[in-house]
């Protein structure tokens, strides 16, 4: 195990780790629209969207097309960041600014659309701390994709096998170790710490 002198975290929802059941059960109170609206509507679809670096009013402006039945829960879900983020402050945000504090070398990378992850750095003044994010929309790269693991290490001069990646996607966590970084499944704050500390890295 090469020691470790870059950490990167994927911070689609390793940062904002959250309980989609709170917000939208306030904004889609019946359960079986609730479950409809997962399965049709809060896909990976609207994440490529997103990906893409399209802004929220043109992705929300596609499923509107797709689904105009559904309006008011499509047009709810842009109060994602205003119902969603509020929610989400927790150990994994605090493990996160205590590596920052410490000195360790940080990055992040994000599927975030430009304007979403704007409004996100306002909310969460850590997310400016860090050396450096690679937006995947405004590199129209989707994930998981090796180029993107890729243009991370040239954007940030990382070398891969002294590279640690965290993300809460298996899938993402296996394509960074197949681009030769040293890869950790992220569950919760405790497990992580755990991690960490097998490579010798205590927060």
């Amino acid at each position: 195990m090469t020691e470790v002198r870059h950490i990167v975290f994927d911070i689609g929802k390793v940062l904002l780790h959250y309980d989609p059941s709170l917000p939208f059960n306030r904004l889609i109170p019946d359960a079986a629209e609730r479950q409809w609206f997962f399965d049709n509507v809060c896909t990976s679809d609207w994440n490529i969207e997103q990906d893409r670096g399209r802004t929220w009013e043109e992705a929300e402006g596609l499923l509107l097309d797709q689904h105009p039945d559904h309006a008011e829960n499509i047009r709810n879900f842009r109060l994602y960041w205003h119902e969603m983020v509020p929610h989400a402050y927790d150990d994994s945000v605090a493990l996160m600014e205590g590596l920052i504090e410490e000195g360790r070398d940080v990055t992040m990378l994000t599927n975030f659309a430009s304007d979403t992850f704007r409004e996100a750095q306002e909310r969460f003044p850590f997310l400016k701390l860090p050396r450096g994010v690679t937006v995947s929309g405004d590199i129209k790269l989707i994930k998981p994709d090796r180029a993107i693991y890729d243009h991370h290490i040239r954007s940030f001069d990382l070398e891969p096998a002294a590279t640690l990646f965290i993300d809460d996607s298996a899938k993402n966590v296996e394509g960074a170790k197949a681009a030769g970084w040293q890869a950790v499944l992220f569950t919760d704050a405790a497990t992580l710490k755990r991690d960490l500390a097998e490579r010798g890295i205590t927060v």
